[in-house]
């Protein structure tokens, strides 16, 4: 019996002591500090020296079928597209390879800047591709996908041949045909001190103040209730996709805010059995739409306006019935059916890829 109570005693001074260690030395009793293998996986930047760079290579023609497949209904075949973002590709020439500063750039008559005109080093574009590509599923490229893709871009702004292959070998070399290479300073102190070439002093000379503050302000007026709508509903003059949702401005917003007691609801209607369907149909409706979410066809399709691809109104006015065939090209993908930006294959079931077809084939209800 002693010798049972004294393992217990044992047992729990030991982890005791493991809590205690876990938690965080500069701030006792609040949280713990991050373990090496949780700092790796947080720990992913690439810098313009190349620290943080994983070991690895990718073809170009490796990411043209990446590109293709998870890059161009954004971004255009070629990178040119400016429907959904501005274009990547453009505005460069072998002169600007030669100097390293883009030309373009000085110039105000110019009609737009890309991505390729404006980045220094090309670990920047191997760093946002690795950590925020592709814009819908991030972070899903593997190693190989991120050197291809930044390869094809390199090679569809003429910065490398049709045959090369990058890597973490040969990317310093790359880095000396940047375009605008030349074109980035650092003498504006946003950085501290003077490891980047820049001067030290920092751009502000900013003091902690916690005396002589401002009292809370207090709102003195508020937009009425008849003038919410003033232009259209907000909530659907947003993009089905992001986190910035549009209030519902056909309700006032006392009401939409109200978090008190509701009124009772009503006795059924002597329809009941009618109004019950209706309310299934638009149960199904959404579910559907839950489901374009899912799969991220919301990204490309609005339901009533076109965002990359067309509204699934328009398709719906196109195909209407035709349930197989909108399955097949959910399934399949394709191009020029409704413009240049290919749409690539959907990996779903054909369960889900019919459900869809058939909500779409019905005049895509909400």
């Amino acid at each position: 019996m002693f010798k049972f109570r004294n393992t217990v005693l044992i047992l729990a001074a030991l982890f005791s002591s493991a809590t205690v260690l876990a938690q965080s030395t500069k701030y006792p009793g609040v949280g713990r500090d991050a373990t090496p293998k949780e700092v790796a996986a947080w720990d992913i930047d690439v810098r313009p020296d190349f620290k943080g760079l994983p070991v690895g290579s990718g073809s170009v023609a490796k990411g043209q079928d990446v590109w293709e497949a998870k890059c161009a209904h954004c971004h255009g075949i070629f990178g040119e597209s400016n429907e959904v973002f501005s274009p990547l590709i453009g505005g460069t020439t072998a002169e600007d390879i030669k100097n390293g500063r883009v030309a373009n750039l000085t110039r105000t008559d110019y009609p737009g800047r890309t991505t390729i005109m404006k980045v220094a080093t090309v670990s920047t574009l191997w760093d946002y591709i690795n950590r925020a590509m592709p814009w819908t599923n991030p972070k899903t490229l593997t190693t190989e996908e991120v050197y291809a893709v930044t390869g094809f871009l390199l090679n569809l702004a003429g910065i490398v041949p049709d045959n090369y292959v990058l890597s973490d070998k040969n990317i310093a070399e790359v880095q000396n045909r940047m375009p605008n290479r030349n074109g980035m300073t650092t003498a504006h102190a946003m950085w501290p001190g003077k490891e980047f070439g820049g001067v030290a002093k920092p751009d502000t000379q900013n003091v902690v103040c916690m005396k002589d503050c401002a009292p809370e302000a207090k709102v003195a007026s508020f937009l009425p209730d008849f003038a919410r709508n003033a232009h259209g509903n907000l909530s659907e003059q947003n993009r089905l996709v992001g986190q910035q949702k549009g209030a519902d401005t056909t309700k006032p917003e006392s009401a939409a805010t109200n978090s008190g007691a509701t009124a009772p609801a009503a006795a059924p209607p002597a329809t009941a059995p009618a109004a019950g369907k209706a309310v299934d149909a638009k149960s199904d409706n959404k579910a559907v739409i839950a489901m374009l979410g899912k799969y991220t066809c919301t990204a490309c399709h609005g339901i009533d306006k076109k965002i990359v691809g067309p509204g699934f109104n328009e398709i719906a006015k196109k195909y209407p019935g035709k349930v197989d065939y909108l399955a097949g090209k959910i399934k399949a993908g394709g191009a020029g059916v409704w413009g240049p930006i290919p749409m690539p294959a959907q990996n779903l079931s054909d369960g889900d890829a019919k459900t869809i077809a058939t909500w779409i084939a019905n005049g895509a209800p909400k």
